[in-house]
């Protein structure tokens, strides 16, 4: 029913009671029962709507509640004008419904506890690592778009041209289709290689094959820095969380890299009952900042998908050392 149609429903209800009244001779104008009633609908319902849309959970309720109390306020005040006025007994009500809607106010306006306080943080970070798993993946498609583009997909069209020019030649000019079809192999070898470094940016084979440990160190020995790395992580980690840690370490070895000037670093697994630690400890110039570069920034969007948390420890002097914690029951 729209507001429109209740509205004209109201009017005829108050309207036909007037009528009525008029009808049966009049007296007593008993048809005020009739607009308070409606009346009361009416206003109990634009209450309630007012009240619902208040965003927070906790002042939606208090809301709700100072609805109600207005309601039934205005109900007895609107009864004891129509019963003639008298002794003011809607005080008590008053009085009453004031105590409830203070008691409420001051539970709300208290701080919250630590429970709703982790709550609230853990959907402000559930919210954020959502947008920021939306925007990553976005970046990545493009990523591998424009990646296929401008390999993969040159050299097939290469690939295809040349093969085309050798089939051509090939009753008139053998050399030169010889030629051409070698040319057409090393372009092959190279799409190939392209394809293969793609797929690897997107999901290593060896994390698949072999786990996240020896992954690491798979990723460790293509690196200028020696890279020592000591521990095992669990081998329950699910193929998602895994994945997201590989990619951490691998963005913390290739800022270690360029950037930190070290002459070795270390890659440590620990784990405990409930949470896997890895350490990433370089003996660099130190002065890391997750506030000043985007790599360190990176790894924290991939971590807070999994709900694992980053630490950094970097004096000035140095060393560096990153610090992933991941829970045990991540993913």
């Amino acid at each position: 029913m729209t507001t429109a149609t209740r509205t004209t429903l109201a009017v005829t209800l108050c309207v036909a009671a007037t009528v009525a009244w008029l009808v049966t001779g009049r007296g007593e104008f008993w048809p005020r029962w009739v607009y308070f009633g409606v009346g009361t609908l009416l206003l109990g319902r634009l209450l309630l709507r007012r009240a619902l849309r208040v965003p927070t959970v906790r002042r939606r309720w208090l809301a709700l509640d100072a609805a109600a109390c207005t309601l039934v306020a205005a109900a007895d005040l609107t009864v004891w004008v129509l019963t003639g006025g008298g002794y003011f007994w809607p005080m008590w009500t008053l009085l009453g419904l004031s105590t409830i809607l203070g008691l409420h106010l001051w539970v709300v306006s208290r701080p919250p506890g630590a429970r709703e306080r982790e709550l609230a943080e853990r959907i402000a970070t559930l919210t954020r690592s959502r947008r920021g798993a939306v925007d990553r993946q976005a970046a990545e498609l493009k990523r591998v778009e424009r990646d296929l583009h401008d390999g993969a997909q040159a050299r097939l069209v290469s690939l295809a041209l040349t093969l085309g020019l050798a089939g051509d030649l090939v009753r008139r000019d053998a050399d030169g289709a010889e030629r051409l079809l070698e040319e057409a192999r090393a372009t092959a070898v190279a799409a190939l290689d392209d394809l293969r470094t793609v797929t690897q940016s997107i999901h290593p084979p060896v994390l698949a094959d072999r786990g996240l440990g020896d992954a690491v160190r798979a990723l460790a020995l293509d690196l200028a820095v020696p890279v020592a790395v000591t521990g095992d992580p669990p081998g329950d980690l699910p193929p998602a969380v895994q994945t997201a840690a590989y990619f951490a370490v691998a963005e913390a070895l290739t800022n270690v890299a360029k950037h930190s000037g070290a002459t070795q670093a270390t890659v440590a697994f620990d784990q405990s009952r409930d949470t896997v630690r890895i350490a990433v400890t370089d003996n660099g110039a130190g002065g890391a900042d997750p506030a000043r570069g985007t790599g360190l920034r990176g790894i924290i969007g991939r971590l807070d998908a999994i709900d694992a948390r980053l630490h950094v420890s970097s004096p000035a002097a140095g060393p560096t050392r990153v610090t992933i914690t991941i829970p045990r029951d991540a993913g």
